[in-house]
């Protein structure tokens, strides 16, 4: 493995250094993983499902929840197969498709996470508008162009992990296939690589984050103009649960990923890395229920409809 171009696989390292208390892992990270693909499909079906719920927000957040069962498919499950074997292998183009798939839907997210700041804006800034502004042909463009921009725009990056040359080894020391451990196998010249990687976190996750920190700032200006404790309260009720996830979203993400450079503390990026990979996708359900007064009244209602139905029979 001395003078490796293209190696036929990549080895996993995952939680090796665990040794075998890695198996201890493996029932409370399932849980988490299927308790928030169950969350998630159940907002899914929701928002679907209920005519209220029609509306550009739960759109965007419906998309957002779609979105988080993906990207989880795209990693946790291979994890979770590695943590009970010792032979823990991806194939060189499995791979790069993981790559692909793991930094296009990731990026789209928080382009989705911009739109649904951009429909608060529009709500609670230009109400007598809204419905013209944010029309459906609107919504359906917004959120067209974040699901295609990112799958676009990564297969030039994906293009180039492809014709790197690997020629440290084949051992990748993460659960997946994470672009930092991947360029560090690399004996090429990564540097233009490196500032184009940091290009594309500026493109999808600053801008955003830009779009949905100016969006606030004009919100919580014109919510503070209402005269009423009651009205400035449904204002920013609204905006909590969102304003949650943007938090969880942009700051582990910017943490490990808007930074030039390929030295990173390993085992500090995996952690954080499965906290966004499991634990973040297993808490949005509960806080896009818990800090959200529709989406509970629309569950209340479907609980006591099934109470209904079970007393009838």
């Amino acid at each position: 493995m001395a003078n490796l171009s293209h190696p036929s696989e990549f080895v996993l390292l995952g939680f090796s250094s665990f040794g075998k208390l890695q198996v201890l892992l493996y029932g409370p990270l399932l849980m988490l993983y299927l308790l928030a693909f169950v969350g998630n499909t159940v907002i899914i079906v929701m928002v679907i499902a209920n005519t209220h719920l029609h509306t550009p927000m739960y759109f965007f957040l419906g998309n957002f929840s779609l979105l988080e069962i993906l990207v989880t498919m795209t990693a946790v499950p291979k994890m979770l197969s590695d943590l009970l074997t010792s032979h823990k292998v991806i194939s060189f183009n499995g791979c790069m498709v993981q790559f692909y798939f793991y930094f296009s839907l990731g990026s789209t997210s928080f382009l989705i996470l911009s739109d649904m700041a951009l429909d608060r804006f529009m709500a609670i800034c230009h109400p007598l508008r809204y419905g013209t502004l944010m029309s459906w042909a609107v919504c359906v463009r917004l959120a067209g162009v974040a699901w295609a921009a990112p799958f676009l725009a990564m297969v030039p990056t994906v293009l180039s992990r492809a014709y790197l040359n690997y020629c440290h080894n084949n051992i990748i020391n993460h659960f997946f296939c994470d672009n930092a451990p991947l360029l560090q196998l690399s004996c090429s010249d990564t540097r233009l690589l490196e500032f184009w990687d940091f290009v594309m976190a500026l493109a999808f996750v600053l801008s955003s984050f830009l779009v949905t920190l100016i969006s606030y700032g004009y919100i919580v200006t014109t919510v503070l103009r209402i005269p009423s404790a009651s009205g400035r309260h449904k204002a920013f009720s609204t905006c909590g649960s969102h304003l949650t996830l943007v938090f969880i979203g942009y700051s582990s993400t910017i943490f490990l990923y808007v930074r030039l450079g390929k030295t990173h503390s390993v085992e500090v990026n995996k952690t954080v890395a499965l906290v966004t990979s499991v634990l973040t996708p297993f808490l949005n359900p509960f806080i896009l229920t818990f800090r959200n007064e529709t989406v509970k009244a629309v569950l209340q209602g479907q609980m006591q409809r099934l109470k209904g139905l079970h007393k009838g029979l």
